[in-house]
């Protein structure tokens, strides 16, 4: 029975189906902008002017835990103008807007543009199209906040060949003293370290709660394929609860419980397919994650912590990492517990986390993705060799008893009861399991599915070749041309193997023109994950040819002997 093609055709439906519930809701027509009283103003360019709305309520000894509100409405006036500069690092350029610091573009280097491999990719932009910024501030009254203009302190604003870089914008508080935002780079890092060094000047107390949120629209990244079905959005991880991923609707519609509030660890984010960004605050520090709608098609997601009060003529400083990134599973773990679960590899992460370290110590020895999957392929293979074996023969056997099925099917064409029991009779004396092709494959699905989450959720093969016309692994083959070898592949294992017993003529159709639907679907498929099915395909054909070929011979000695 070929119990692979069937099992395969099960799996790829049903992921077929939940993708295209994925693909048509993130290809829905959008919903018509709620009325907004005072529209927010435009640069020539139709990229929108500084937002002048968003800031949370204060932390929960003020406010309600994980409720945070709009506590500047948007204004009719013209947004404040601002300085916008770019600080460049070893990893990416920053540009960052001296109204309220808010970081609006963050440029990777050493990544490219999916549309236009001549860009870079931006983790944060503000443009025409997309709105995902970085944005922090303080909470109280007369404290600066992300709508704040800030004085830019700091001249140099290029690390060079330092091993850090600080920069420093400076706003007066309201009643006397003054609030830093201090941005510290770090070479060969994708985290910032963001600090507001505040200095109370006025005769009493003052107590500020700082916020770190990210400022988003709800659009799919252009690196998404509805095809793969990745999560994007915002996420919030603790130790307690693990891995929340928030839907945009959920925050519209304003559910409760969609996160933890209140903590003392984890992480708040916002995740597209193959980078994410994530606020860190450090561990032990008690803060309040929260999330909210916006107006328009504009989503908040952050964390607010409390400094406590500062005494007149004290300085105090609050901060928290910034990590605008890729996936890269060493660099997330290494940053904070539990971050390297964005990389999301579903229900079999147990089975696809050590299946990337094999794939990356491959890739060590041939310095090649394309042919660190084909080497992981073999292995795969080598180490079910057994169970391959077991279920071979067994096929095997189906295909040598074919004639004398083909026989009773015949004899006892109006009978199914005779039929049936003719049958058990000839498996019994043949040897034959007629479900002994099933199980060793059915043992092996978990580990196809979680293969198949590691080749479509990691980043070291984006823009990663293979081999003369596959110029990326992540993308699928612009000439089709392994989705064809695929179905050249399938067809002729299907021929190495009998069809079910019982099967009607129609059923043996379908099954036939499995492998033309399976390479038309892989189409759409990165060609990485499309090698590795050819890769299998081949291996397979080998291992079944063999033992069709070993058993012939047994078969042919048998009769043989028996002529003795």
């Amino acid at each position: 029975m070929d119990f692979q093609r069937i099992a395969l055709f099960v799996i790829f439906s049903m992921s077929g189906v939940f993708l295209f519930q994925a693909w048509q809701k993130e290809n829905a027509p959008p919903k018509p902008p709620a009325a907004i009283s005072a529209p927010a103003e435009k640069k020539a360019d139709g990229t929108p002017a500084a937002v002048t709305s968003g800031v949370p309520a204060a932390a929960a000894s003020t406010a309600t835990a994980g409720a945070p509100a709009a506590a500047v409405p948007a204004s009719n006036s013209t947004a404040p103008a601002g300085e916008v500069f770019t600080v460049k690092t070893d990893q990416a350029d920053f540009r960052i807007n001296t109204v309220g610091g808010v970081i609006e573009e963050v440029a990777l280097k050493e990544h490219r543009d999916g549309a236009d491999k001549s860009k870079p990719y931006l983790t944060l932009m503000k443009n025409k199209d997309r709105v995902h910024m970085a944005q922090t501030g303080l909470i109280g009254a007369g404290l600066p906040n992300h709508n704040t203009v800030y004085t830019k302190v700091s001249s140099n604003t290029d690390m060079g060949s330092a091993a850090t870089l600080e920069v420093r914008l400076s706003a007066p508080i309201a009643g006397g003293g003054k609030s830093d935002l201090i941005y510290t780079f770090k070479r060969d890092s994708y985290v910032v370290d963001v600090t507001h060094e505040i200095t109370n000047g006025s005769a009493q107390d003052i107590n500020p709660t700082a916020y770190f949120q990210f400022y988003r629209d709800s659009k799919v990244t252009g690196e998404s394929n509805a095809m793969v079905g990745i999560f994007h959005g915002p996420a919030v991880y603790t130790e307690k609860d693990k891995y929340k991923k928030i839907d945009f609707k959920d925050i519209e519609k304003a559910k409760k419980n969609l996160h933890p509030a209140e903590a003392t660890d984890g992480w708040v984010a916002t995740v597209e397919h193959y980078f994410v960004n994530a606020w860190l605050p450090k561990a032990g520090v008690k803060r309040e994650y929260y999330t909210a709608k916006e107006t328009g098609d504009a989503y908040l997601a952050g964390a607010k912590l409390l400094t406590g009060a500062i005494a007149p003529g004290a300085t105090a400083k609050v901060s928290m990492p910034l990590l605008t990134g890729p996936q890269e599973q060493d660099m997330l773990k290494a940053a904070a517990p539990g971050l390297d679960i964005v990389v999301d590899y579903g229900i079999f992460s147990f089975l696809a986390a050590p299946m990337f370290w094999l794939l990356k110590w491959f890739h060590g020895l041939v310095a090649n993705w394309g042919w660190a999957i084909v080497l992981l392929t073999i292995l795969i293979k080598a180490v079910f060799y057994p169970l391959n074996h077991a279920a071979g023969r067994s096929m095997g056997k189906m295909k040598l008893a074919a004639p004398k099925l083909k026989e009773l099917q015949e004899r006892y064409a109006g009978d199914k009861l005779k039929l049936n029991q003719a049958m058990m009779e000839l498996y019994k004396k043949e040897k034959i399991n007629p479900l002994g092709g099933c199980f060793p494959i059915l043992i092996q699905i978990p580990v196809f599915i979680a293969l198949y989450w590691v080749l479509i959720a990691a980043v070291e093969l984006r823009h990663a070749p293979w081999a003369l016309w596959i110029k990326d692994l992540s993308a699928p083959d612009p000439f089709f041309i392994l989705p064809v070898l695929y179905a050249i592949t399938a067809f002729l294992q299907s021929k190495l193997q009998p069809p079910a017993p019982g099967m009607d003529p129609m059923q043996q159709k379908i099954l036939q023109y499995m492998p033309v639907a399976f390479a038309v679907m892989f189409i759409f498929f990165p060609a990485g994950l499309v090698l590795y099915w050819t890769v299998s395909n081949i291996l397979q054909i080998a291992q079944q040819w063999n033992i069709n070929r070993v058993m012939e011979k047994e078969q042919e000695a048998a009769k043989a002997l028996a002529k003795r």
